[in-house]
């Protein structure tokens, strides 16, 4: 029996090298999946899939990871991507589920469940830095894969571009923290806000920043969470993303995780 030649993608390649070179392994579709908000300490985690066509029709002029464009860049390339992608689904993980499941556990759901929401069922898939299991698919975690897959840089742009929309529109509801600003990541003007306001129901209160300033360090997640809406906040939030809303189920708890421990896969960059 013949092994078949080994593929070799270098990164100098280009973007859609690796996807190219899966397409002529006879895999067709390949979907990418990414996050954004991981290093954050308020607002949702938002994860998202894009499966793009072959060719020149799946080459979007500008695709690169979201945290390299400017805001107006990314805002275009999200258009094209939901114009030309074969398929396209996002997820959002509000902050209380982060609380209650894990940053982890979340962010691997999300990605999970924006892969299964794909209309086009992908043959192959690519993921920005984590492994997902369970897609019935052969996979590939890629190291900065937002800079080396054009489809996982799809992704980076839909979650991104996503988050950053919900987190103007809770700047609206939270005005004193300044979300349309810094995102809901750490910033001394931030962290200025949290200390004279307190945390809102929008943040994470698993995450050692935003406990400490609660006062309630060592308790659960859901003990630390306030139990009434502020003044001006509506009773339930319905996310306007455009795509799948949620958490898989059957994921079990993990221990909470400290601010900031992502905020290297975020590039630091609101």
């Amino acid at each position: 029996m013949l092994t078949p030649p080994r593929t070799v993608v270098r990164r100098e390649a280009g973007l859609y090298a690796l996807e190219r070179a899966l397409q002529r392994r006879g895999f067709r579709q390949v979907a990418g999946a990414d996050e954004a908000g991981r290093g954050a300490c308020a607002g949702p985690l938002v994860a998202a899939a894009a499966v793009l066509p072959e060719g020149r029709r799946g080459e979007i002029d500008g695709l690169a990871d979201s945290k390299l464009l400017t805001p107006a860049s990314r805002e275009r390339v999200y258009a094209e991507v939901v114009d030309r992608a074969l398929a396209y689904a996002v997820v959002v993980i509000p902050a209380e589920e982060v609380d209650a499941r894990g940053l982890h556990v979340c962010n691997l759901a999300a990605m999970r469940r924006a892969l299964a929401s794909l209309t086009t069922r992908p043959e192959y898939v690519l993921t920005d830095g984590f492994g997902v299991d369970g897609l019935g698919v052969p996979g590939l975690a890629v190291w900065k894969g937002d800079r080396v897959a054009a489809c996982v840089a799809a992704a980076s742009v839909l979650a991104k571009v996503t988050r950053d929309r919900l987190m103007v529109e809770l700047d609206g509801v939270f005005p004193a923290y300044g979300f349309a600003e810094h995102k809901g990541y750490i910033t001394p003007e931030h962290t200025a806000a949290l200390r004279e306001h307190g945390p809102c129901r929008e943040h994470r209160f698993s995450y050692v920043n935003v406990a400490a300033i609660s006062g309630r360090d060592g308790r659960p997640p859901r003990a630390r969470r306030p139990s009434h809406p502020g003044p001006d906040e509506p009773m339930e939030r319905s996310w306007a993303s455009g795509g799948t809303v949620g958490v898989a189920l059957g994921e079990q708890p993990r221990p909470p995780a400290p601010v900031g421990e992502d905020v290297a896969m975020e590039g630091g960059v609101r």
